[in-house]
């Protein structure tokens, strides 16, 4: 079954209307009696082209008003050939545009015989829309007739001619555009689908967003009525990018609007995507109402740069089976699996990554790096030799080794080696131990290194799926620069083996001794309490948004688990001023709202971005006197409103990866901010704010690097009050974020974890990062506090979930209440012959439940502040 047939008089039956002779041939019709032995498939009669002296000479029709771009049409012609036994015959697409070049679209071609009729059959699908478009048949050579007996160019019927190769769950309609554009739209840019210096990924086609002037510019689909309350949906996208960048982040973006005709946006995907190759685009989400309208969109990328869409679904998410903990064959801990490691044997085992030089040489210290000596046991000798790599022509040139066969999944490996680096200057240089996992980079440390000096490189990682090859390889200065490695070392590590020792230094920091003096009756009888903390000092939270709020199961764990909170998107400035003057603070308002109702404290995050993809177009366009006007009125507004109602401000977000504002304001400008804000909101406590600072991933953003730049701003008069290690760890080992922690230390400011979460596919993992990294925390001096970066199934990181979407706690949220069951203090006992009862508690507030003679019980309210000293209370 098909649909209207674009083509009028297709069959000839009502003689050569619509059609005409292209090029100065001739056309006519012929009877079928003067046919050789060829007769019409099914009309009367059958067009005869002569005359003609070129081979693009043919038959043509004007389709311009009845052809759609974006609808995928199918061409069927039945053609045959006069004058030779067999030749050639294409159909073609003439495609005309004012003020631009004419194109040719190919449509389909046959090998046509005298004396018998031949199909051309092929696909028209155009991408933009023409201002002319002729459809003609052409080919042979000249002299040659082409007979014709039909043409046919019809729209494809929904599920038979072109299927919709969607998922048949998905809530996107057309996901592989096996339907051209239809069910897309644009959003403010134009849709054109296809490039041929593209290939599409999976189907036959994809989509381009283009002409985009905005960042939100691009390809959505109304999605109304399509979407459930409270299931989780998968979203899966493959996108790529074209024009001005060669990488860009790329988000998928919900639209909700209630029936209030309130307005929301979520983004439910995000993925960096490339110009050169294609990228997976993943996420998920829920919602916890039915929207009276909702559209999902891509966008993200700087104006000017198109989006290309290959596919995109969304559809309701599988729960998969829990996974069972993983099965370790002999893990070896603290084994290196670096073989050769202190070069006892010259160079065996070791290549040359490029076609650098390596030789031994001897002076390398001979003891273990200080994170090593923390997590080994035993510490062996070593010989003091170390590998040297000359002759770099590369900066990923260096020395290597195969690890494949040594690697076991799961396990989390902690990386360390003493490096240095030729030359005689004082300049430092970054080098970087590099994992190579089937060809994909990975970091195992990174430090800058020094000419004079050997300085220790230390770094973690894990492989959750079975590779093919795994290689160790050390890399990462200029061409013609020496590197050298000594006692490289790759173990595994029993985390669990460092919690006794956390724990009692948890109990130092966050305990006190406590006596309560409880009168005695006239008796003189002992009396038995019940002592149970009723909340805890120590600050844990989690982030929140305005759309999770509307989840009730959502809100009732959170207000049981956490006592901190900060808002995930709604108070950064992207969120409050998209647009230059169009101000939203409304979702902001509703959750200050939210948490002075319920009394829990707030961080402020975050005023400003200094990465420069994180800002918003309209202030890039700015000139350096309008962005300090901008700045100076975004630091009023915002400070001015919510002056008193947040303990904390993340002042200018992750400084030490973007230098949007300094490059554009100077360098004054970053102290400017502090002193602005504490102006104005005195009683705020000031942060940094940045990531990498606690795993020895980035040598730009190591705690040293770290320290020096809160110096910088303390001397520059900057109010600092604190130091945000934003705790987005791929694979927690306590003896590296320790080392961090205490290098932060130094400085004598409070350090707060503020965006801490962990992922792994295997949630009996999760639960064992999250426990590392909350042991470390807790048993940390300066540490004042820890937040979550999200909780619930759909939070950004994939994998990274406590709790599932209907409520249940996984592995990772079993240990979490674990844990916090550990941290507090209950216990009962009887009063000594002095009316005392004496025990070491955890920081916070207590409820006692005294039982006088007689069986009377009386319920008395304390707290345990923080101190050193014991505290003698009389109740």
């Amino acid at each position: 079954m098909r649909d209207e047939d674009i083509i009028i008089n297709g069959n000839f039956d009502s003689g050569l209307e619509g059609w005409r002779a292209s090029y100065g041939c001739k056309v006519s019709l012929c009877d079928p009696n003067a046919l050789q032995g060829i007769q019409p498939r099914g009309g009367e009669f059958v067009a005869v082209v002569s005359g003609r002296t070129q081979g693009w000479q043919g038959i043509e029709q004007d389709i311009s008003e009845r052809v759609k771009p974006g609808i995928k049409y199918e061409v069927l012609a039945f053609v045959s050939v006069a004058g030779v036994s067999e030749a050639d015959v294409l159909a073609t697409a003439k495609l005309e545009k004012k003020d631009s070049d004419t194109k040719y679209m190919q449509l389909g071609r046959a090998r046509a015989s005298r004396g018998t009729w031949t199909r051309i059959q092929g696909p028209l699908l155009l991408n933009e829309s023409f201002d002319k478009v002729l459809v003609y048949l052409e080919g042979p050579p000249a002299g040659i007739d082409i007979l014709v007996d039909s043409v046919s160019i019809t729209t494809q019927s929904s599920g038979i001619d072109v299927p919709d190769t969607s998922p048949s769950d998905s809530v996107i309609k057309n996901a592989c555009f096996s339907r051209g554009l239809q069910g897309w739209s644009a959003r403010s840019c134009t849709l054109t689908l296809d490039d041929p210096h593209v290939s599409p990924c999976t189907g036959d086609h994809f989509a381009i967003a283009s002409n985009r002037t905005q960042t939100w510019h691009g390809i959505e689909q109304d999605v109304t009525g399509r979407l459930s309350a409270n299931i989780m949906y998968d979203v899966r996208a493959t996108v790529r990018i074209r024009g001005g960048l060669s990488r860009a982040e790329v988000l998928a973006t919900l639209y909700i609007q209630k029936s209030n005709m309130q307005e929301q946006y979520m983004t439910i995907g995000r993925t960096t995507a490339s110009a050169e190759s294609w990228s997976s685009l993943q996420g998920c989400f829920t919602i916890h109402s039915m929207p009276k309208r909702a559209v999902i969109f891509l966008e993200g990328p700087a104006p000017g740069v198109d989006i290309l869409v290959d596919s995109f679904s969304v559809c309701p998410a599988k729960k998969p089976e829990p996974s069972p903990p993983p099965s370790f064959q002999n893990p070896m801990f603290g084994i290196n699996i670096v073989e050769n490691s202190d070069l006892h044997k010259g160079l065996s085992s070791w290549f040359s990554m490029g076609s650098c030089s390596l030789r031994v040489a001897t002076g390398a210290p001979k003891i273990l790096p200080p994170s090593a000596k923390l997590s080994l046991e035993f510490h062996p000798e070593f010989s003091g030799n170390y590998i040297v790599a000359t002759n770099r022509k590369f900066g990923w040139e260096g020395p290597a080794q195969k690890l494949t066969e040594r690697i076991q999944l799961f396990l989390p490996y902690q990386v360390c080696a003493w490096v240095r680096i030729g030359g005689s200057s004082q300049s430092l240089a970054r080098v970087n131990v590099a994992l190579s996992v089937d060809g994909q980079w990975m970091s195992g440390g990174e430090v800058d290194a020094s000419p004079s000096s050997w300085t220790e490189v230390a770094g973690s990682f894990r492989l959750e799926k079975k590779p093919s090859e795994v290689m160790v390889y050390v890399q990462g200065p200029d061409a013609g620069v020496d590197i050298m490695v000594a006692n490289l070392r790759i173990f595994s590590v029993n985390r669990s083996d460092q919690y006794a020792a956390l724990k009692k230094q948890a109990d130092q920091v966050r305990k006190r001794d406590v006596v309560l003096r409880i009168k005695s009756d006239k008796s003189g009888t002992p009396l038995r309490l019940q002592v149970k903390q009723i909340s805890s000092s120590f600050a844990l939270g989690a982030c929140i948004n305005r759309i999770n709020l509307e989840n009730t199961k959502y809100v009732d764990y959170f207000l049981k688990t956490f006592n901190y909170t900060v808002f995930e998107n709604e108070m950064k400035w992207g969120w409050t001023e998209p647009e230059q003057g169009k101000l939203n603070f409304r979702e902001a308002d509703e959750l200050c709202k939210f948490c002075a109702d319920h009394k829990l404290p707030v961080r402020g995050h975050c005023v400003f971005w200094e990465v420069e993809h994180c800002v918003q177009g309209w202030l890039k366009k700015l000139s350096k006197e309008k962005l300090q006007a901008a700045v100076e009125s975004r630091i009023e507004k915002l400070v001015s409103r919510y002056r008193g109602k947040f303990q904390h401000y993340d002042v200018n977000n992750e400084m030490l990866h973007g230098d949007f504002y300094k490059s554009r304001l100077g360098d004054e400008v970053h102290a400017n901010m502090f002193k602005q804000i504490h102006r104005l909101d005195p009683l705020a406590r000031l942060f940094v704010n940045d990531y990498h600072v606690e795993d020895g991933r980035e040598a730009n953003s190591s705690a040293r690097r770290y320290v020096q730049q809160i110096d910088s701003l303390i001397a520059q008069g900057a109010p600092v009050g604190g130091i945000g290690v934003q705790g987005h760890v791929d694979v927690p080992v306590g003896p590296i974020l320790r080392g961090s922690l205490d290098e932060l230390a130094m400085l004598g400011l409070p350090i707060w974890l503020t965006e801490v979460d962990v992922c792994s596919s295997n949630e009996h993992v999760r639960a064992d990062d999250l426990e590392a990294v909350l042991r470390e925390a807790f048993a940390h001096p300066a540490v004042e506090g820890v937040v979550l970066w999200g909780f619930w199934q759909g939070c950004c990181r994939s994998d990274g979930h406590l709790v599932e979407v209907d409520g249940t706690l996984n592995e990772a949220g079993k240990r979490l209440e674990a844990l916090r069951g550990e941290w507090r203090t209950e216990l009962s006992g009887s009063t000594d012959k002095e009316g005392k009862f004496a025990f070491r508690g955890y920081f916070g507030s207590y409820k006692a439940l005294v039982e006088k003679s007689g069986g009377k019980k009386v319920e008395v309210s304390f707290d345990v502040s923080q101190d050193t000293n014991t505290i003698e209370l009389r109740l």
